[in-house]
């Protein structure tokens, strides 16, 4: 078979049956066999960096290999910040790239760029395919790193003679790799000592991220939690892996987590950390991290493992495994005083919805979104912004997979294309894009993708006419110098996405919260709702970057 039918007949094999890709002159090939092809649909974004986030929005909802296709040169280099954002977020994701004929690769022909060379440092691994022969293999070898052990991107660049070649390679049924062996199952003895470090303990806490999601251990940490009666704190990666509302949850932890899970944090005798990476939105000053405990960490990746925090014990192997032999081990412990002390900080920090005049609060509208639709196992995608960490806080938080952001890169853009990719994946879901209004503006074109699908997405922006995140610390922090946040000259969204074909909302005061909203989420397809909220709502409580945990602002 030609290459381009190798590529097919490999997706087709990996459970592939949507991937998301741009054409260009390089990758020609490849379309041209998708022309045919009625088994693996092709979806196209209007712009590859919103292809890249929209197959991780599919990922991140079904837990499947995420697909991006995209051509050389340009089509490649737009990929790259969807490639980071997927690398630093452990997203598992092919990207396949066309490169010039062979003979010309390094040869500055046109289009073309060092692919392998730009994605090394933000691709857990990537390939160049030099003989024909090895197509099938790599490309079969990329899928399997992508989703095994910590998972995450992995690049396969293809030059268009190879693409156009008769290839007599098979196709793999499966692959292994020596030299990478993810390690699954931890030390039985190791997971008998964390047993005896938490039935000794007076005030643990288990802080648990994306990693739980990831191995699918949701079900086994609740398991623990309420078997050994421990408080839980996940990170922004890791929200819904445990209920929000959960009388042993403390919410999210960090720069914007709830005061109560950091004040926990900071006061436990034992952490546990389960698929967490202790990075420094959630310890703040790394030397006075959880001061007072003893430190557990259990990863499937190694090079996490006291990489920013030291720890006392380190276990690893996959969250699930080590969850689900770890639960007979451990006992019953009441811990009056703890939980007493929690809900004392509950009871003085509480997460409030404050007023704000002649304007909507965005907290209330969470929290009405929610109230509306908890019915309907709704996913919430973000942008980045103010408006993300309004949805970590405030959004009740039930189930892995519902909840869809950018963590470690912090990209603006993401949300709106990955919205698209979590629609495509959970169809019968209902989906709200939560944006804002400097994020959705860099990837605006997608409203075109949504309309064309007809999508039922339901996008909810925040406009205030500001950076908000960004004037925020310049309002704290840089003495209300606000240089190059103001939006004020922003357009008119309302008209911009009924030039689109997308119904349109204005949200402009608060009495109209709940109306709006039903009329958004009744509509069958695509909606924008542009919510105009107080220009300088803050997002709080904050930890100041660098700064302990306990240094927290709830309001200035």
């Amino acid at each position: 078979m030609k290459g381009t039918r190798a590529i097919i007949e490999v997706l087709k094999s990996e459970g592939v049956d949507l991937v998301f890709g741009y054409p260009g002159g390089q990758i020609i090939p490849l379309f041209d066999e998708f022309y045919d092809e009625k088994d693996v649909r092709l979806v196209m974004p209007r712009h590859e960096q919103g292809g890249a986030h929209a197959a991780e929005g599919y990922a991140r909802v079904t837990g499947k290999v995420g697909v991006v296709i995209a051509t050389s040169g340009p089509g490649a280099t737009n990929l790259v910040t969807g490639i980071a954002d997927a690398y630093m977020d452990s997203t598992p994701l092919v990207a396949v790239t066309g490169q010039v004929v062979s003979q010309l690769i390094g040869n500055d022909a046109f289009q073309e760029v060092d692919v392998i060379g730009i994605t090394r440092s933000i691709s857990k691994h990537n390939y160049l395919v030099k003989k024909p022969s090895d197509l099938p293999s790599m490309l079969k070898s990329a899928f399997h790193i992508a989703r095994s052990g910590r998972p995450g991107p992995v690049v396969v660049d293809i030059p268009s003679d190879i693409q156009k070649t008769e290839i007599n390679a098979p196709i793999p049924d499966s692959v292994r790799i020596p030299g990478y062996q993810p390690t699954y199952e931890g030390n039985p003895r190791q997971i008998d000592r964390i047993a005896q470090m938490i039935n000794a303990s007076e005030r643990p806490v288990l802080y648990v991220g994306g990693g739980i999601v990831s191995s699918g251990a949701s079900e086994h940490l609740r398991e623990v939690a309420r078997q050994a009666n421990l408080p839980v704190t996940t990170t922004l990666m890791g929200l819904g892996c445990f209920p929000s509302d959960d009388p042993l949850s403390l919410g999210m932890l960090g720069m914007h987590g709830s005061a109560y899970a950091n004040q926990a944090v900071m006061g436990c005798d034992l952490l546990i950390a389960v698929g967490a990476r202790f990075d420094d939105r959630i310890t703040g000053k790394t030397a006075a991290f959880a001061p007072l405990a003893k430190k557990i960490h259990v990863d499937i990746d190694p090079t996490s493992v006291s990489k920013n925090v030291g720890v006392d014990l380190p276990v690893i192997g996959g969250a699930d495994n080590i969850l689900r032999e770890l639960l007979p081990k451990l006992e019953r412990r009441e811990r009056q005083a703890w939980f007493a002390r929690i809900a004392e900080w509950k009871a003085s920090s509480p997460l409030d919805v404050p007023e704000y005049a002649g304007a909507v609060a965005p907290q209330r509208v969470l929290r009405e979104m929610n109230r509306l639709s908890r019915d309907r196992d709704p996913v919430l995608v973000t942008d980045v912004g103010q408006h993300q960490m309004w949805s970590a806080l405030y959004w009740n938080h039930q189930r892995p997979r519902r909840w869809v952001s950018s963590g470690g890169l912090g990209t603006m853009g993401f949300g709106l294309p990955a919205a698209i990719g979590a629609q495509l994946g959970l169809p019968d879901n209902l989906v709200f894009c939560v944006t804002g209004d400097g994020g959705i503006q860099m990837n605006i074109q997608e409203l075109a993708t949504v309309k064309r699908l007809d999508l039922p997405v339901k996008i909810i922006l925040m406009n205030n006419g500001y950076l908000g995140m960004v004037r925020q610390w310049q309002e704290l922090f840089w003495n209300k110098r606000y240089s190059h946040t103001n939006l004020s000259d922003n357009p008119d969204f309302v008209a911009i996405a009924e030039a689109y074909g997308i119904k349109s909302l204005t949200l402009d005061s608060g009495d109209r919260t709940a109306a709006t909203l039903e009329e958004a989420i009744d509509h069958p397809g695509p909606v924008l709702v542009d919510v105009r909220i107080d220009r300088e709502a803050n997002v709080y409580p904050m930890v100041p970057a660098g700064e302990p945990l306990d240094q927290i602002i709830t309001r200035r």
